[in-house]
């Protein structure tokens, strides 16, 4: 069954929600390369996370797995999606799953990198490098 989320303001109340539970901390790698840099994301079967907003078009990959993007029908690995500016995901692991994203950046680091292609957004769930933000945790 498709559940699909089709517009922002349901993934940000989904985010608002989610924020009360005990929050989840993926396993997340981080790489610059000639103009450019990848995150891996390892996530258990069963974890839904709300992303943030990306100001700038990437690729988002779903390596292996299985997961359900926005509450659409399942999505099984290899599958790449491309990703328009103001994308922000809600993304429910039916198995686990590695993610990656692309992006093209001239950034050498993790913050200079989210300080370009992300929204700043004061409710995110995830500081820098995907740690969970404990003060929105309350």
């Amino acid at each position: 069954m498709d559940l699909a989320i089709t517009d922002r303001a349901s993934v940000e109340r989904l985010q608002a929600e989610l924020s009360k539970l005990p929050q989840y901390e993926p396993k997340t790698r981080n790489f610059f390369h000639g103009g450019m840099y990848c995150r891996e994301v390892w996530r258990d079967a069963g974890v839904l996370v709300v992303g943030k907003v990306h100001k700038k078009e990437h690729f988002y990959l779903i390596v292996n797995g299985c997961v359900s993007v926005n509450g659409a029908s399942p999505v099984h690995g290899p599958h790449l999606m491309l990703s328009e500016p103001g994308t922000k995901r809600a993304v429910l692991s039916l198995e686990p799953t590695l993610c990656m994203t692309f992006h093209r950046t001239d950034s050498k680091t993790v913050e200079e990198a989210e300080n370009e292609l992300v929204e700043h957004e004061p409710n995110s769930m995830y500081a820098v490098g995907n740690v969970p933000r404990q003060e929105v945790l309350s």
